[in-house]
């Protein structure tokens, strides 16, 4: 393992997170230096191990789990036994920053609870990933991605407008969690730098989703009516949407009346930007199928890259819509690294490649130190060097199915 390199190194963190928001989080904190110890269940481990197929080429190690596990190291530990407890109470002694995403109160019955650790870790950043928060009528609830994006609102804004609700097509409920969770903690380092106190934060994916509804949260708040799903389209631009070319589609991106006039002007609708229903953004979104049905036969009258290559030229937002072949075979994409490749014991060949972390700092720019781990593969080490413990002792709880 070396060294890392990161902002954060230095500091050690405790992680009692599975799934997809809490590694989220504290991947981010891996990534930008910090020491990760993740706590998993023996024999079975994190969730997504078993969130398969796929697999990592040449490997049993589930693409899901691989995609938010590295820089961490696998420590097997039961916290449902006494003797797990006391090992994982020692070691958090040793930590900075405790992230979990368990339910609300489930760690007070393995005497890992905020509560119980403050007085004695009066430092100790806290960080609790749930559904619903720590208080409130649902806070005893579950919390799942989809669960949330159905309460949390954005269902009702996604989809046709005579079709279904829809979920977005990756997990935002999570993942947007696990990123406000890390700025908590980040906010939190600060305060701890400045005072010497640790604290708790609360994050509730519920909460999280509210406020990333953003301009469409703040649709309603101005008009108390729920904006209406309205596809690829956007609420407040027009046109700034999916339009079909001669051989696809194209996402067009008008955001202001200069650029709405010089696309007119270059594709022989020159009179459009004087008609007072297309002459301002605010017409446009009032007569938005109209300003559909008259660009539409326009689009399609060329293919996509044709498009695309002339609406470049001129400096108006387009782009085609590229399936994931295309996003990984991007140039662009390519250019800014957005693909790692790391060492893996766990593959036939070794080597495991994962999507990037996408944060670009000058100074300190983040490491890829670890490989996301086999499981408990770092159970011997961690406990000898931080719990001090002998190779005779880990033995003893791994008979015992402590470890």
């Amino acid at each position: 393992m070396t060294e890392p390199t990161g902002p954060l190194r230095g500091l050690r963190v405790f992680d009692l997170t599975r799934v997809l928001a809490g590694p989220t989080c504290v991947q981010m904190l891996g990534d930008l230096g910090a020491e990760v110890i993740k706590i998993e269940k023996p024999g079975s481990g994190d969730d997504t191990r078993g969130f398969a197929p796929p697999f990592m080429p040449g490997s049993r190690e589930s693409a899901y789990f691989v995609g938010v596990n590295r820089n961490k190291q696998s420590v097997t530990l039961d916290i449902s036994q006494p003797e797990g407890q006391a090992i994982a109470r020692k070691l958090v002694s040793q930590c900075d920053i405790l992230v979990e995403n368990f339910k609300v109160g489930a760690l007070a019955k393995y005497e890992l609870s905020y509560e119980q650790l403050r007085s004695e870790h009066p430092g100790l950043i806290y960080c609790s990933i749930t559904g619903f928060g720590q208080t409130g009528p649902y806070a005893p609830r579950p919390g799942y991605d989809s669960l949330i994006q159905a309460m949390g609102g954005v269902m009702s804004l996604t989809g046709e407008p005579d079709g279904l609700p829809q979920k977005v097509g990756v997990p935002v409920g999570d993942l947007f969690a696990g990123l406000y969770g890390c700025i908590g903690i980040l906010a939190a380092l600060r305060h701890k730098e400045r005072t010497g106190q640790g604290q708790q934060i609360d994050i509730g994916m519920l909460d999280t989703s509210v406020a990333w509804l953003a301009n469409q949260g703040m649709n309603f708040l101005a008009t108390g009516e729920n904006p209406a799903r309205l596809g690829n389209q956007h609420p407040n631009i027009v046109p700034y949407q999916v339009f079909p070319t001669a051989d696809g589609h194209v996402v067009l991106s008008v955001g202001n009346d200069p650029t709405f006039r010089r696309f007119c002007e270059n594709f022989g609708l020159g009179g459009l930007p004087d008609d007072p229903r297309f002459a301002t953004n605010a017409a446009r979104v009032e007569h938005r199928q109209l300003v559909t049905d008259t660009l539409t036969p326009v689009l399609q009258g060329h293919p996509t890259a044709w498009w695309v290559e002339r609406l470049e030229s001129l400096k108006i937002g387009c782009g085609p819509i590229n399936k994931l072949a295309d996003v990984f075979g991007d140039p662009q994409v390519a250019a800014r690294g957005m693909v790692v490749e790391l060492p893996h014991a766990g593959t036939e060949s070794g080597q495991v490649r994962v999507i990037a972390n996408p944060v670009r700092l000058s100074e300190t720019p983040v490491d890829y130190r670890i490989s996301p781990p086999l499981l408990g593969a770092d159970t011997d080490d961690v406990l000898r060097t931080m719990a001090g413990l002998d190779a005779a002792e880990v033995a003893a709880l791994r008979e015992r199915g402590i470890v």
